[in-house]
């Protein structure tokens, strides 16, 4: 019963969406703005567009540099930084300083030739996922003429579509294709705490035959939104770093007392009695309703049309089914709500068992993986891993990891381990000294 609920609300959901869609879609097709915040360059007076010009200076310029230079989205947006320009602070983008990203926004917005685009980007349901969604960027879309004042003109957002083409194209691998860089985005900056991301160094062997890739994790040095740049400029060996972080996670597995924890953990049942007590009592009062709407709607049925009262009890009774119906409507959506709370509660636990038994047997496996089955298995287990700026003079590389998944450690369940904070002897026996090129 609960599953014909659950499909009859997605049927629900949908038809609600497709309905709004359409509406929206033909107030596009009307070329005009279909609610949000508006696009920087503009401003909405009275639900319409109208160029804003202390705004308008900025999106002219992008596109000018854009077209008519050999500049890229990061050299604009490092130029418009360094010419002083401030970027307005608005409701959807507090920041003041210009990044790459919103230059790309700007660049690939129709909107400021005086076009209104539609589906851009769509809401849809996760593969393999039950009530879970994700948006998309669409390839193609449909444009519509707005009614609004364009800044720019067609030609000149053609030409600047036409070079995104061109440019916008990642570049293939050059190197072994089967490389990866397992730590890439889940390693942070001990500067700026950005991501950090592989690079490669090709250098020819000593006699000349063939060449030899050195491989190295680096901050990319951007400037960041807030205008300031990251002068972190070591690059970390890949190797030295990913070995570091496999040895404290062989250390922490081969502890006797992690094991012990790591099975109870295994073995242990989540308690879900109060959700599943919260759906029986659910339950009961969906059928109480359900039973109460029968019995109204007997009512409806058995009325004289020839009672003087008629009218009067047959728009009573319909108001009372009405109400009937809501409260139905509503205890059916609690139902699912509970219900996919203890699917979710279930299919988390299923998940993080997934990962301690892997480490059961980590030591043995993990050097047999492959580069892409190392990165797939750290990016699931560690959220994020800080290093210091330099090797310290004990050796140590590491300054603390944070799990996705709770572990045993010193004698508790912890999501992070930071050697700055502890000062146990276990700790100090996962320290990694500098034993890896």
């Amino acid at each position: 019963m609960i599953s014909v609920l659950s499909a009859v609300a997605e049927i629900e959901r949908e038809n609600i969406l497709v309905q709004t869609m359409a509406g929206r879609q033909q107030k596009a097709k009307e070329g005009k703005w279909n609610g949000g915040f508006p696009p920087y360059g503009y401003k909405l007076v009275e639900g319409k567009l109208e160029i804003a010009e202390d705004e308008a200076e900025i999106i002219r310029i992008i596109y000018d540099k854009f077209v008519h230079t050999s500049m890229g989205m990061a050299a604009i947006a490092k130029y418009l930084n360094g010419q002083g320009y401030v970027k307005k602070a608005r409701q959807n983008g507090s920041l003041t300083a210009f990044s790459t990203s919103f230059v790309k926004g700007v660049l690939d917005n129709p909107v400021y030739c005086g076009k209104i685009a539609y589906g851009r980007r769509k809401t849809e349901k996760k593969e393999g996922k039950k009530n879970e969604y994700h948006i998309v960027k669409q390839k193609d879309y449909p444009i519509y003429d707005g009614i609004h004042e364009p800044i720019i003109s067609v030609n000149e957002w053609y030409a600047a579509h036409e070079r995104r083409l061109r440019t916008g194209v990642r570049n293939l691998k050059t190197h072994n294709i089967g490389h990866e860089y397992v730590l890439s985005s889940i390693l942070k900056c001990p500067v700026c705490g950005a991501s950090m991301y592989g690079n490669v160094s090709r250098k020819k062997k000593a006699d000349g035959s063939s060449y030899r890739d050195y491989y190295f994790y680096v901050c990319k040095h951007r400037k960041l939104v807030d205008g300031h740049k990251c002068d972190f400029s070591k690059q970390w060996s890949q190797n030295k770093i990913d070995n570091a972080v496999a040895e404290v996670i062989k250390k922490l597995v081969k502890n006797p007392k992690f094991a012990d924890a790591m099975k109870n953990k295994i073995n242990s049942k989540i308690d879900v009695s109060e959700l599943e007590k919260t759906l029986d009592d659910l339950k009961k009062e969906l059928r109480k309703a359900n039973a109460a709407k029968d019995k109204i709607a007997d009512q409806l049925d058995n009325l004289d049309v020839d009672d003087a009262q008629y009218e009067s009890k047959y728009d009573d009774l319909q108001n009372r089914l009405n109400k009937m119906y809501n409260k139905k409507g509503k205890i059916e959506s609690e139902i699912e709500d509970v219900t996919i709370r203890i699917i979710n509660i279930n299919q988390k636990k299923v998940s993080g068992d997934k990962v301690y038994q892997f480490l059961s047997f980590f030591d043995e496996a993990y050097d047999k993986f492959t580069d892409m089955e190392k990165k797939q298995f750290m990016q699931s287990f560690i959220d994020s891993i800080e290093i210091y700026p330099q090797e310290q003079p004990d050796g140590r590389i590491l300054k603390g990891i944070k799990f996705a998944f709770p572990i045993y450690f010193d004698g508790k369940e912890t999501r992070e381990i930071s050697w700055d904070k502890e000062n146990h002897v276990e700790c100090a026996t996962l320290l990694v000294k500098n034993t890896n090129p």
